[in-house]
């Protein structure tokens, strides 16, 4: 090499060395934490936002908390922020199963009803924000009312809603209050005005789990990152959720890659390929991670697998004939890494309670390590 090639190199260099860094696109875990009798214990410096699961929305429109043990659990939560205080406490609305939204979103006043009901949790809770996880607007489910108009009337929801926080933290000294949602892609996006919506929302959380499961043809895996070779073809994966929803016009940096603390299982399966892509006879049902770790994964009849195109794991008893999909700290380095390498706002999970000894909270709260 020449000099002058050198100075050529050397001059654009010393440019860019004065300049300020570019700013790194964010990486934020986001763990939703379900009510039971007990608040957990949960390490609040290993996440940046807890959503508390599940408000619900009742005949007349109300947000409201249902049981007896929700508001007590939600102070406890709350009071994580005395030991951490950039801890996010966001109230969710919603959850599979869950009514009443679309009468909710119908007309002004319902909208009104719902909202001011929404910011007096809000505010009697001292809340960081809202996240709405209605599953899903303009699809039917039992005993759910859905309409054509969903799609519309939820994109005026999120903009008052947004209006309204923005209008609180403005008496709160310009603090800023969360507003987002939980959605899937697909068939189950069809309701969602999503480049609208996301002018609304801080972010987006991806819910890239539960594509395998008892209402599916075959095994597979239930949260896997890419395509499984010989899958048919439009099968789901979190990639292809991820570019449906940047091809949608919503920003990277508003997009969260859901990952799961949980298994699906699946019983009476065709061994061909150690259960991977085969029928099944029999639905298992779901499996937690801590149940995965001191069950199948410390005993001899089950065989651990890594399908390293899709980056994901699967268990196989070939004399139970049963298969379990799940996440686990491998698939999760490489959820991490991809969510990094496309600029995505972070990882949201579900559920805090299926891994309790934070084995997995652990792996994405190493995340946050600068890459060398």
């Amino acid at each position: 090499m020449s000099w002058g090639a050198v100075g050529r190199w050397l001059l654009p260099a010393l440019l860019l060395a004065g300049m300020p860094a570019a700013q790194a696109a964010p990486y934020r875990i986001v763990g939703y934490v379900v009510d039971a009798p007990q608040a957990p214990a949960i390490s609040p410096g290993k996440l940046d936002v807890v959503n508390f699961a599940f408000a619900q929305v009742d005949e007349a429109h109300h947000v409201f908390l249902p049981g007896t043990t929700a508001p007590a659990n939600l102070r406890a939560l709350v009071a994580l922020r005395a030991r951490q205080p950039s801890l996010r406490i966001v109230l969710s609305i919603g959850g599979w199963g869950a009514g009443h939204f679309s009468e909710a979103v119908a007309d002004e006043a319902a909208r009104k009803v719902f909202a001011d009901s929404a910011m007096a949790l809000l505010r009697q809770y001292d809340l960081d924000g809202l996240d709405i996880d209605w599953e899903y607007p303009t699809l039917p489910g039992p005993g759910i009312s859905h309409d054509p108009a969903d799609r519309r009337n939820f994109t005026l929801m999120l903009e008052s809603l947004r209006q309204r926080l923005d209008a609180e933290g403005k008496q709160r000294n310009g603090r800023h209050y969360l507003l987002t949602i939980a959605a899937a892609e697909g068939e189950f996006a069809q309701g969602l005005e999503l480049a609208r919506i996301a002018r609304s929302l801080d972010w987006i959380n991806l819910m890239t789990y539960d594509f395998h499961g008892s209402l599916t043809p075959t095994t597979g895996h239930h949260a896997g990152l890419a395509p499984t070779p010989g899958a048919p073809a439009g099968a789901r994966n979190a990639q292809a959720a991820v570019d449906e929803y940047l091809a949608a016009g919503v920003p990277a940096d508003k997009i969260h890659l859901g990952v799961a603390f949980y298994g699906r299982r699946f019983g009476d399966v065709d061994a061909t390929d150690d259960g991977l892509l085969q029928k099944f006879h029999s639905d298992g049902g779901f499996i937690s991670w801590r149940e995965i770790a001191e069950g199948p994964l410390k005993q001899k009849a089950w065989t651990r697998h890594w399908d390293a195109k899709a980056q994901a794991p699967w268990l196989w008893n070939a004399t139970t004939h049963q298969f379990i999909s799940y996440d686990d700290p491998q698939s999760l380095r490489a959820k991490i890494d991809y969510v990094k390498r496309k600029g995505l706002g972070g990882v949201m999970y579900w559920e805090y309670r299926q891994d309790r000894d934070e084995q997995l909270l652990d792996v994405l709260s190493q995340g946050r390590a600068p890459q060398p």
